[in-house]
C-alpha cells in the first residue's frame, strides 16, 4: 500500500475545505494454499472534474476504484495448470456521477511453463457494467480472448499480449477489434535500464485509474498531485506508446519518459484526442539524507472535435532532508502552465511547499 492524505484549508473562504488522498493498495489472502486465494484491490485519487478546464481547487474531485474476488488455482498436469477467477469492481467520483458504476469480471486462463524463465497462456475474460442510476452508459457487456506470453531473462524481460476484444452495447453499435499489449525491459548495465510499453485496446476512465495510478508521487515533493483523465462513462479505443530510460548511480538517478498516446471514443467522440510528451527527473544526493530533485514535464493534446489543442507545462526544484529515520522535511518551488487554443482557457500557476515529513 502507499498513499497520500492531505487536508486543505483556503484562507478567506476562497474554496471551500478539502480532504484528499491517493492511494494504490492490494491485499491478497491465501485460503487455501495453491488452491484458492482472496483477492482485494483499492485505487483512490484526485481527478478533475471538467479535464478542459484550470486545475483549479473548485475543479477537483476524489475518485475510488475498489475490486474484490476469489481466484481459483488448478493442476492440469506438470508443467500445465489454470486459474479461475471471479470480481466485483466499483467505481466512484465525488461530483461526475456518470462514472459510478458496479463491474462483475469473470476469468479463465490456462498456463503453461516452458522452461523457467518462459510461460504462455491462454486467457478469456467478460465483464457486464452497468452504470448506476442510468447516470453513465450506455450499459455494456465486454469479452476479450488473448493470448499472452511471458518471458524473465537475466537482463531482458517480455510480456506481450495478443487477441481480439468485443463489446455488445444496450441501445449502441456494438464494437470489436484485435486487442495488442507489449512491454519489454531491457537491464542494459547495472546503472542503466530501458522499457518501453505499447497498447492497443479498449479501455475506459475506471479501467485508466487501476491500471495508471500514476499520481502517487508528485515531481515538486509537494502533496498529491491531480490527474489528467476524462473521468466519465464512455469506452474507447487506445493506441499508446511509452518509452522509459533510468540512469542510477550511488548519489546521481536521471529518468526520461517519452509517451504518446490516441483516444477514439465509442459513442461520443467529444474527447477524441491526440497527446504526446515527456518527462525528466534528475535526482543528486548532496549527503547522506540531503537531495536536491528537478524535474520536468510536457504534454501537448489536440482534440480532434473540438478542434482544440492544449499544451501544459510543469516544472519544479525539490530539496528533502532527514533529521531521524522517522522525520525529516520538504521543501519545493513547482511552476505550472497552459497553452491554449481555446480562448481564456490558459493559465499560469506558481506554488511555494515546505512539509514535514513523517516515516514509520
Amino acid at each position: 500500500m502507499a498513499g497520500n492524505l492531505e487536508y486543505r484549508n483556503f484562507l478567506g473562504n476562497a474554496f471551500d475545505d478539502q480532504f484528499r488522498a491517493v492511494l494504490s493498495g492490494q491485499a491478497n489472502w491465501t485460503i487455501a494454499p495453491q488452491r484458492l486465494d482472496l483477492n482485494v484491490q483499492d485505487y483512490a485519487g484526485v481527478q478533475p472534474v471538467d479535464s478542459l478546464a484550470s486545475n483549479a481547487p473548485g475543479n477537483q474531485q476524489q475518485t475510488n476504484v475498489f475490486t474484490i474476488g476469489p481466484i481459483l488455482h488448478f493442476r492440469l498436469g506438470e508443467t500445465m495448470f489454470g486459474q479461475a477467477e471471479l470480481h466485483y469492481i466499483d467505481s466512484y467520483a465525488e461530483k461526475t456521477k456518470e462514472f459510478n458504476s458496479r463491474r462483475e469480471q469473470a476469468a479463465l486462463r490456462v498456463l503453461r511453463d516452458l522452461d523457467p524463465t518462459d510461460q504462455l497462456s491462454a486467457n478469456i475474460e467478460t465483464q457486464h457494467v452497468d452504470f448506476y442510476d442510468g447516470a453513465g452508459g450506455p450499459n455494456y457487456n465486454r469479452t476479450d480472448l488473448f493470448g499472452r506470453y511471458v518471458s524473465k531473462l537475466a537482463h531482458l524481460d517480455v510480456d506481450a499480449s495478443l487477441g481480439w476484444s468485443e463489446l455488445n452495447f444496450n441501445g449502441a453499435p456494438n464494437a470489436s477489434d484485435p486487442l495488442a499489449r507489449l512491454t519489454l525491459g531491457w537491464r542494459a548495465s547495472p546503472r542503466s535500464t530501458f522499457s518501453v510499453t505499447a497498447a492497443y485496446q479498449y479501455s475506459d476512465a475506471a479501467e485508466d485509474l487501476m491500471t495508471l495510478p500514476g499520481q502517487l508521487i508528485n515531481g515538486s515533493g509537494g502533496g498529491i498531485n491531480p490527474g489528467n483523465a476524462v473521468i466519465g462513462s464512455q469506452v474507447y479505443l487506445e493506441r499508446s506508446l511509452e518509452g522509459s530510460y533510468a540512469f542510477n548511480t550511488e548519489r546521481f538517478t536521471v529518468r526520461v519518459s517519452p509517451l504518446y498516446r490516441r483516444l477514439g471514443y465509442l459513442n461520443n467522440t467529444t474527447f477524441d484526442q491526440t497527446g504526446h510528451g515527456g518527462s525528466i527527473d534528475l535526482d543528486y544526493r548532496l549527503s547522506g539524507t540531503f537531495t536536491a530533485s528537478v524535474f520536468a514535464n510536457e504534454e501537448t493534446l489536440t482534440y480532434q472535435t473540438l478542434t482544440r489543442r492544449d499544451e501544459t507545462i510543469a516544472y519544479g526544484l525539490s530539496l528533502t532532508n532527514s533529521w531521524t529515520s522517522h522525520w525529516g522535511w520538504r521543501f519545493s518551488l513547482l511552476h505550472n502552465q497552459r497553452n491554449s487554443t481555446a480562448l481564456d482557457q490558459g493559465y499560469r500557476e506558481n506554488e511555494v511547499y515546505f512539509g514535514v515529513v513523517f516515516k514509520r
